[in-house]
C-alpha cells in the first residue's frame, strides 16, 4: 500500500521515490537508486531546471494566475509587482535599470529585435554598415542575412585560432556609417570567452550601438557584462537553469536616450510597446528567480563546475586530445575537443549510454554540416569532423570520466 510520494532530486536528475509502509531502509535506498540513464553532458544547449525555479514557475501558475496587465484587482496588481521584481533581478546581475529590461521568449527573440529593431533608425541615419563576427550563433547571421538582403553591408571578422576576436579586428572593421557591432559573449560550440571590455573600449572611435549576446554568459561570467558601454544584451531564461520560452533584451540608456529600437510585432503596448501580448509572468518570474540564484551561488556553482572540469581533462590526457579554443580563455563548463582518429559521429553513438554529449550548436544539429566556428578558426577538416562538445553544470552527477575515455580509446583508428 501506497503511503506518501516525493520527490528526490540528485544534481540534474529527479526521481520519483515511492515509499512502502514496509519497506526497510534497505529497500528504500534501492527504490531511490537513479535509473540507468546517461549523464547529460549539454548543458549549452539547454540546462537543468533549479529546483528553486520550478517552485517559483509552478507558484506562478498555480495560484498566483494573474495577469500583470490587468490594473483593477488584486491578482493583477500582484502579477505586476512580481514582472517588476524580476525585472530589477535581471537588471542587477549586469549593472542596468530595471526599466532597461525587455522581455522576450529568448536570446533569439533579443537578437533579431536587437538587429532588426536597429535597421529602421539605420535607414534614417544613412548607417547600413554592420560589423559582426564569424563564430556567432545562427540566432545573429540569420537576421544579419536577412538584412543583408535589404541593402545592409555586413563585415564579419574572423576569430584567431583560439576561437577569440580580436579587439584591433573588430576596431579596424568599424566604419564611419557603421550602426551596430555584434559580439557574442562566450561562444556557445567551444566555450571561448570574448574579450568583451577590450572591445568595449575599442569602440571609443564610434558611436556605433554595440550589442552583446549573453545566451552563455549571462549568470555565468559576472563581471564580463557590465561594462556600460554595450548597450543592448541578449539574455535567455533556460542557459541558466529557468525556464524555456522566456528571456531578455537589456536596452541600455545612452544618458536620457533609450536605443532607437522599433518593434517587429503590433497587437499591444506591452514592453514599452517593443514586445506586444500578454507577459508570461510565471516563466518571467521563473527568469527573474534564476538570475538571482546565479548572483548568489556564483562561487559555489563555480567550484562544483571546476571540479568536473579537474576530471574531464585528466581522463582525457592519455588520448593526446586536441582542445578547440584557448582553455586560457573558455569556460570552466565547457569542453571542445577532438581525438586523433575517432568520427565525432561514432563517438556519439558509442557513448549514448554511458553520456549525452553533442559535436556542436543544438540549432544544427538535426541537419548536421561542419561547424562553422571551428572551420572559421582555421582548423583541419579531420580536427572539424571529429569535434565533440561537452557542457556540464553545477546540478551535474559524477561522471565516470575514465569510462567515458576509454569508450573513446576504443574507436581510435
Amino acid at each position: 500500500m501506497v503511503e506518501r510520494s516525493a520527490q528526490a532530486v540528485d544534481h540534474s536528475r529527479t526521481v520519483q521515490v515511492v515509499t512502502l509502509a514496509t519497506a526497510s531502509d534497505d529497500d528504500l535506498a534501492e527504490t531511490a537508486r537513479l535509473s540507468d540513464e546517461p549523464v547529460y553532458l549539454d548543458c549549452n544547449a539547454t540546462t537543468p531546471l533549479d529546483p528553486e525555479v520550478r517552485a517559483e514557475v509552478l507558484h506562478y501558475l498555480d495560484e498566483e494566475y494573474g495577469n500583470a496587465g490587468s490594473r483593477t484587482h488584486l491578482f493583477g496588481q500582484r502579477a505586476k509587482v512580481r514582472v517588476n521584481e524580476a525585472r530589477a533581478q535581471v537588471a542587477a546581475v549586469l549593472d542596468a535599470q530595471p526599466d532597461e529590461v525587455v522581455f522576450t521568449s529568448g536570446a533569439t527573440e533579443s537578437n533579431n529585435l536587437a538587429l532588426l529593431g536597429l535597421a529602421a533608425h539605420g535607414d534614417d541615419q544613412a548607417r547600413r554598415h554592420i560589423v559582426s563576427t564569424r563564430i556567432e550563433h545562427k540566432a545573429i547571421l540569420e537576421p544579419l542575412d536577412h538584412l543583408a538582403r535589404q541593402g545592409f553591408e555586413i563585415t564579419l571578422v574572423a576569430p584567431t585560432g583560439g576561437g577569440w576576436v580580436d579587439p584591433d579586428a573588430i576596431r579596424a572593421a568599424v566604419r564611419s556609417d557603421t550602426l551596430v557591432v555584434s559580439v557574442m559573449a562566450a561562444n556557445n560550440e567551444t566555450g571561448v570567452i570574448q574579450p568583451i571590455t577590450e572591445i568595449a573600449g575599442a569602440l571609443d572611435i564610434t558611436d556605433a550601438y554595440f550589442h552583446v549576446d549573453a545566451a552563455q554568459a549571462f549568470g555565468k561570467v559576472p563581471k564580463l557584462l557590465r561594462d556600460h558601454r554595450i548597450d543592448l544584451i541578449s539574455v535567455s531564461g533556460h542557459k541558466i537553469y529557468g525556464p524555456k520560452g522566456v528571456g531578455a533584451l537589456v536596452a541600455r540608456r545612452r544618458g536620457y536616450q533609450r536605443p532607437p529600437l522599433r518593434s517587429l510585432m503590433h497587437g499591444g503596448g506591452q514592453e514599452r510597446g517593443l514586445r506586444p501580448g500578454t507577459l508570461p509572468v510565471p516563466l518571467i518570474a521563473g527568469l527573474g528567480t534564476a538570475a538571482q540564484l546565479a548572483s548568489a551561488d556564483h562561487q559555489a556553482r563555480s567550484e562544483r563546475v571546476d571540479a568536473i572540469r579537474l576530471d574531464a581533462v585528466q581522463a582525457f590526457d592519455a588520448l593526446a586530445p586536441h582542445f578547440n579554443g584557448e582553455q586560457s580563455r573558455t569556460m570552466a563548463h565547457t569542453l571542445n575537443l577532438s581525438i586523433p582518429g575517432v568520427d565525432s559521429e561514432a563517438a556519439m553513438v558509442a557513448l549514448k549510454d554511458l553520456v549525452a554529449i553533442s559535436n556542436g550548436s543544438a540549432c544544427t544539429s538535426q541537419n548536421y554540416e561542419p561547424s562553422h566556428v571551428l572551420t572559421a578558426m582555421g582548423l583541419s577538416d579531420d580536427i572539424v569532423k571529429g569535434a565533440l562538445r561537452l557542457s556540464w553544470c553545477h546540478l551535474t552527477p559524477d561522471v565516470r570520466w575514465g569510462d567515458v575515455a576509454s569508450c573513446l580509446a576504443a574507436l581510435r583508428n
